[in-house]
């Protein structure tokens, strides 16, 4: 990532305790871009696309990097997913399945509908941070991305 670009994470899931969590978690690493989140999958793709409630909005910077939760209320997490890999503005914004699932299905199916990483849900704070200091370290230091349109 550009030193001069500010990177925005976007959460999608509708527990506030873990979007604070990781939003705490990322903070204590030394994330300084903006974080966003958004409660559920119809709401994600509302973001993306610029429609519903995010129709209005005058700043909806895409996303570098989507924390997605599975199970949601309206849309869930691969229903989400299966929409955005489909979209050709969408499919190139790397997409982290963060999850309490630790399911055999659950992870193949997400791989098969295009996911870049599946992590199951740490279940302490200290582990929460190291895993955001991975995926800080990795998505927002090491690899390289395409830039959004």
């Amino acid at each position: 990532m550009s030193a001069m670009k500010r990177c925005v994470l976007m959460m999608a899931d509708d527990d506030p305790d873990d979007r604070e969590f990781v939003r705490e978690a990322f903070d204590e690493c030394g994330f300084e871009g903006d974080f966003r989140y958004v409660e559920d999958g119809a709401d994600l793709v509302d973001y993306l696309t610029h429609s519903g409630r995010f129709e209005e909005r005058e700043e909806v910077p895409v996303p570098d990097l989507i924390l997605l939760d599975l199970n949601m209320p309206r849309m869930d997490g691969k229903e989400a997913l299966a929409f955005i890999k489909s979209r050709e503005e969408l499919r190139r914004i790397p997409i982290v399945v963060l999850s309490t699932s630790d399911s055999e299905e659950d992870i193949r199916k997400t791989y098969d509908l295009g996911v870049n990483s599946f992590v199951t849900k740490p279940s302490s704070f200290d582990e929460i941070v190291k895993m955001a200091q991975g995926l800080h370290r990795y998505w927002f230091e090491i690899v390289q991305l395409p830039r959004s349109n």
